[in-house]
């Protein structure tokens, strides 16, 4: 029983999933993705604190409703790029996901200078592109 509900979960993730990638589409409203807290070239110790906004969209946990084009998470990108629109966000080391719709975190990188991409996706993960990313440059000492 608990197999066929594992199954049965993964295969409604997926179409799911499938579906918000064959639906996508960039938010035609006006607005902006920005930090906060920081400046380019901001000096900041090794950990730091990292406040995330966004005007124009709304802040919501990743998968609780996949196909809603108006809302999204937050993606902080370590030394790279916006995403471009549509393409998931990968999940790795430099690429921190803020899934359960968190916005701000404490981050650690070490000493030097360091660019810091935030990047605002839909609850697929699938990046809104350039226009809903900022970007600044900080120097960690």
């Amino acid at each position: 029983m608990i197999r066929a509900t594992a199954v049965l979960l993964v295969v409604v993730f997926g179409f799911v999933l499938n579906a918000a990638a064959r639906e996508f589409r960039v938010p035609g409203v006006p607005g902006k993705v920005y930090f906060k807290n920081l400046v380019t070239g901001a000096v900041v110790p090794n950990t730091f604190k990292v406040e995330f906004g966004v005007d124009g969209l709304r802040v919501r946990p990743a998968g609780e409703d996949p196909l809603d084009h108006m809302s999204g998470h937050y993606h902080l990108i370590i030394d790279g790029r916006p995403i471009p629109p549509g393409q998931p966000v990968p999940f790795d080391d430099r690429d921190l996901h803020f899934g359960k719709g968190e916005t701000q975190a404490q981050i650690t990188l070490p000493p030097g200078r360091h660019t810091l991409t935030l990047q605002f996706a839909d609850g697929a993960h699938l990046s809104y592109g350039a226009k809903w990313a900022a970007t600044i440059t900080v120097n960690v000492t």
